[in-house]
């Protein structure tokens, strides 16, 4: 294997990966073809030649140096056929794809449909791989999201109001369940999880007849609007809510050191795992075991146990 080509998605870590992947790589002279902007990079032949150097002092930037993009063109056949060919006419052996379940899926495409040598490496905030305890990125998430939440406790609790705070999640309470439970918040809705607003509401009049002047309520975007949970409390309450969206800034920042070693582990395992011949995988660290799982696997929607989390939360209020 001489020429590796590497694909990603954005989210803090991903450039740590993109440095242990080249400088893995240079120990084998196998020169690595970054692509820009992602699958639309693929389709229109855009790729830069990543060295040691380049990739010198991006360890801790979040985001990815290659940047990125929801690629609809790859849904379409003729334009995964030009992206296939510049592959072939560039003499990559192989690819590395970084990223969640929509790259991971191009990867598994590429591979199944294609023929093309491809390993995985799971990069989400959502942390929704399935078979994947942890991926990289979801840890920097969960602590932007919860440093955000520390400082609307201090407002919430100084002016006695109701926070609703949404954070990201389109069909994943991931982010959300680890903030509520961090943060020592007093509900959190999910997709997983059906919800009884009137209850909710309900509880909160009862604590507030006793005394209790604040609630911090997390709301994952994929379950609900911020704005409009916090209208329904206020209709039902009469008490004071605020709302606070933190959007993107989960998926910026600087890596923690947890997704800074996830990132060196999996993107130096992910060349020699290529190397060897292996594709069609996703390279994870489970138990604290670096192994492989296939993409169809990996790609299948990811089934946990919310409820654990769910009934802590509500005991520990």
């Amino acid at each position: 294997m001489k020429r590796i080509g590497v694909i990603t998605r954005d989210c803090a870590g991903v450039n740590a990966t993109i440095r242990s992947l080249v400088r893995t790589a240079d120990n084998f002279n196998i020169e690595i073809l970054g692509v820009l902007k992602g699958y639309d990079g693929l389709i229109d032949n855009n790729f830069i030649r990543l060295d040691r150097r380049l990739v010198s002092g991006i360890i801790n930037q979040g985001g990815t140096i290659l940047k990125t993009s929801r690629s609809k063109r790859f849904y379409i056949e003729s334009e995964q056929k030009k992206a296939v060919k510049n592959i072939k006419n560039n003499n990559i052996n192989g690819l590395i794809v970084i990223g969640g379940d929509g790259s991971l899926r191009g990867a598994h495409l590429l591979a199944t449909k294609y023929d093309i040598p491809v390993v995985g490496i799971p990069a989400t905030i959502d942390n929704d791989v399935n078979g994947v305890d942890l991926a990289i990125g979801a840890e920097t998430a969960v602590n932007v999201a919860l440093d955000a939440l520390d400082k609307i406790r201090d407002t919430a609790t100084s002016l006695e109001r109701i926070f609703v705070v949404e954070v990201m999640g389109r069909e994943c309470g991931y982010i959300a369940l680890q903030v509520a439970l961090a943060g020592g918040c007093e509900e959190v809705l999910i997709p997983e999880k059906d919800f009884d607003i009137t209850k909710m509401c309900e509880e909160i009049k009862v604590g507030s007849l006793h005394g209790k002047k604040s609630w911090i309520i997390i709301v994952a975007e994929g379950k609900a609007k911020g704005h409009d949970i916090a209208k329904i409390i206020t209709e039902k309450t009469s008490l004071e809510t605020r709302v606070v969206v933190l959007g993107h800034i989960q998926r910026g920042g600087h890596p923690t050191s947890i997704d800074r070693i996830m990132a060196a582990r999996l993107g130096n395992y992910a060349v020699n795992v290529l190397r060897n011949g292996v594709t069609d995988h996703c390279v994870n660290l489970k138990h604290g075991k670096l192994g492989t799982i296939p993409l169809e696997f990996a790609v299948q929607p990811k089934k946990t146990d919310v409820n654990t989390y769910y009934k802590l939360i509500k005991i520990l209020t």
